[in-house]
């Protein structure tokens, strides 16, 4: 079975996913997948369909599900001849008879991703659409399609049971369009066609999710179908169109199904390649500005990851406007010298738990301020006044103290640690175990400490004698002469003068990924040598070395296992930006390219084998090297745009 994964994100939050076969495999895999609050409060509206041909020459299936104890039922994937991800999902299906039948499924984006700078409100923004559309490749008389959908109206992390409170009724809204009200306080579906509807509800028991049974969580489900949508297909393409809500179609569901396809396929066509399409679908709607979703098909959007990513997906795509408005929105959550690492899916306080995403903020801040001056534009002077404000007020937070023992130490560097509490970016815990605390002064905190405090020191330079002091104390305080490499942490659990040699890949950001280059070239040069020969794999650096006490090389199994193994082995493609930039400032040009070429080969080649057209969270540590986590995620799509743009010479550089 073909388990390589389909995205199409509605630009809202919310979604369409499913696998290469057509059998889903998550809890997340969906027709129909809605934020209730962009990008927040995710809701499955509609899993998914069985979808039936009747030819003359019998019925066939084009479709597949996977029930409990294994079995697939029906056997559609066996019919398929091709599919194809790009422009979006197609199949091909080939029946028994020779008919051959087009699938295409396909979300129009819900917002047109523009700004309007004074009102900070969007410029146009409709509900998303999800559009099947059936047709035959070869003209036949007497082919009719049945599809019966399956509901659900749950949370998106959730799953859904055989109950009596459901509504299965349906309630007619215009030609061609059925409304279905499964629950109280849930979204309407609305679903138009060109067919015609027979209502004949039934419960469908005990779909498997694979890939849930895999991670060790719940993973069955019952699902209901109100009825059956029927086309005779010998006359005319099938259009099935589903919104959340009362969504209105503009005139008859043919004309309004092809205007949205091509309208859709106009704005896709519009970017500049297919990586900077695969971009734009973390860019999303938080209130009237923009954010960054983390990962699909469970993160929404973070601080870190968002700070991280932004270059990437904004900058080096030209996107400068989305990154202003991703940006501004941000300096209105300084908090203590703190930017929140969270927001929560169902509205709690937001969390303040990284000692490293105000960091990132900055140097995201000057990486848009040096890019906007470098394309001939000018920052709006209340633009630069919000973000001057923002940065000072993180470094002045920083140096008086704030949350989780986050504060500057006598010698400059940045302390950071409480326990219980997971602070950087290795941040995985075990129930109440945090699997790498990291207490004390993590290396690539103080390379972040230190670019934001010569950031600072462009806006007040009294910030330059703190700089000072914080860089003499790095070079004096993490080089680990006898590893050719630096300290992990020093001044463990904040205990002066103790250190964790630990062979992690935090050290890079002292080297390449960030403004300055913190160490002395020759170590520099040490560090790369060490980490590409201990760390680097074809898809991502290990998060410790092969030969450190506590190694785990797979990762897989339970949510335990699997959050054991996050940071203690596995390998992270975003680290490769660090990694090639790196490179880039320690070895001869023609080495590095070289060294360029070899990261960009193999992490495209990764595009076509978890999340198509995109690139996973983390993969094994060990060959060969499968990947895991979320199968769409934005910091490691945001590095490979980094690296193709650093091999065109296009790669934004922040000055300081």
């Amino acid at each position: 079975m073909n388990v390589s994964e389909w995205l199409e994100a509605d630009g809202l939050g919310g979604f369409a996913s499913g696998t290469a076969s057509g059998v889903r495999t998550r809890r997340y895999h969906a027709l129909l997948l809605a934020a209730t609050t962009p990008p927040t409060g995710r809701m499955v509206l509609v899993s998914g369909f069985d979808a039936f041909v009747t030819t003359p020459a019998g019925r066939f299936v084009i479709s597949s599900q996977q029930y409990g104890g294994d079995v697939i039922y029906p056997d559609g994937a066996s019919r398929i001849e091709s599919f194809t991800h790009d422009p979006w999902p197609r199949w091909v299906y080939v029946l028994e008879d020779g008919t051959r039948i087009v699938q295409e499924i396909f979300v129009a984006h819900g917002s047109d991703g523009v700004i309007r700078p004074a009102e900070r409100e969007p410029a146009s923004a409709r509900p998303p659409f999800t559009l099947v559309w059936w047709r035959l490749l070869e003209p036949r008389e007497g082919v009719r399609l049945e599809v019966r959908p399956f509901l659900s109206g749950r949370d998106y992390h959730g799953l859904h049971h055989e109950n009596g409170a459901i509504d299965m009724s349906a309630a007619a809204s215009g030609e061609g369009v059925t409304v279905w009200r499964p629950y109280a306080g849930v979204p309407a579906v609305s679903s138009a066609s060109n067919g015609r509807y027979d209502h004949s509800p039934e419960w469908y028991r005990n779909f498997l999710y694979a890939e849930e049974a895999a991670r060790g969580l719940d993973a069955t489900e019952d699902l209901a179908s109100p009825g059956v949508l029927t086309w005779d297909i010998s006359e005319r393409a099938a259009w099935w169109i589903l919104s959340a809500g009362d969504a209105p179609l503009a005139g008859p569901v043919d004309s309004a199904a092809a205007k949205l396809r091509t309208g859709e396929l106009t704005r896709r066509n519009a970017f500049e390649s297919p990586l900077r399409r695969a971009a734009d679908a973390y860019i999303v709607v938080r209130g009237s500005g923009r954010t960054i979703v983390a990962g699909y098909p469970w993160f929404t959007d973070w601080g870190r990851d968002t700070f991280i990513a932004l270059p990437g997906l904004c900058l080096a795509t030209g996107r400068l406007d989305v990154a202003r408005d991703i940006l501004l929105q941000w300096t209105h959550a300084v908090s203590e010298g703190m930017l929140p690492n969270r927001f929560s899916d169902s509205g709690e306080a937001p969390e303040f738990n990284a000692v490293d995403a105000s960091l990132w903020f900055i140097i995201a801040v000057q990486a848009y301020v040096d890019e906007t001056r470098r394309m001939g534009a000018r920052v709006h002077a209340a633009d630069r006044r919000a973000f001057d404000g923002a940065i000072l007020a993180i470094v002045e937070g920083y140096r008086a103290g704030t949350r989780h023992g986050i504060r500057m130490d006598t010698d400059g560097l940045v302390a950071a640690g409480a326990p219980g509490v997971q602070l950087t970016w290795m941040d995985a815990h075990v129930e109440d175990r945090v699997i790498t605390p990291r207490t004390g002064k993590p290396v690539e905190v103080q390379a972040l400490w230190i670019n934001a405090l010569a950031i600072a020191g462009r806006r007040d330079p009294h910030w330059l004698d703190v700089q000072r002091l914080a860089t003499s104390s790095f070079l004096e305080r993490f080089w680990n002469p006898d590893r050719g490499y630096l300290h992990d942490v020093v001044d463990v659990d904040h205990v002066r003068g103790t250190v964790d040699g630990t062979l992690r890949p935090n050290a890079l950001l002292a080297v390449g990924g960030l403004p300055l280059m913190i160490v002395q070239l020759e170590h520099g040069r040490h560090i790369v040598d060490v980490a590409e020969r201990e760390l680097l794999t074809p898809v991502g650096l290990r998060t410790l070395a092969r030969d450190e006490p506590g190694y785990v090389g797979r990762y897989e199994g339970g949510v335990a296992s699997r959050d054991g193994a996050y940071h203690q082995g596995t390998a992270w493609p975003w680290l490769l930006h660090a990694y090639a930039d790196a490179c880039a400032r320690t070895r001869p040009v023609e080495r590095s390219s070289a060294d360029l070429e070899t990261v960009l080969t193999s992490l495209t080649a990764h595009l076509d084998q978890a999340g198509l057209g995109h690139l996973s969270e983390v993969a094994s540590g060990d060959t060969p090297h499968t990947p895991g986590g979320c199968p769409f995620q934005a910091w490691s799509l945001a590095a490979l745009v980094r690296l193709n743009a650093m091999r065109v010479g296009r790669e934004v550089e922040v000055g300081v």
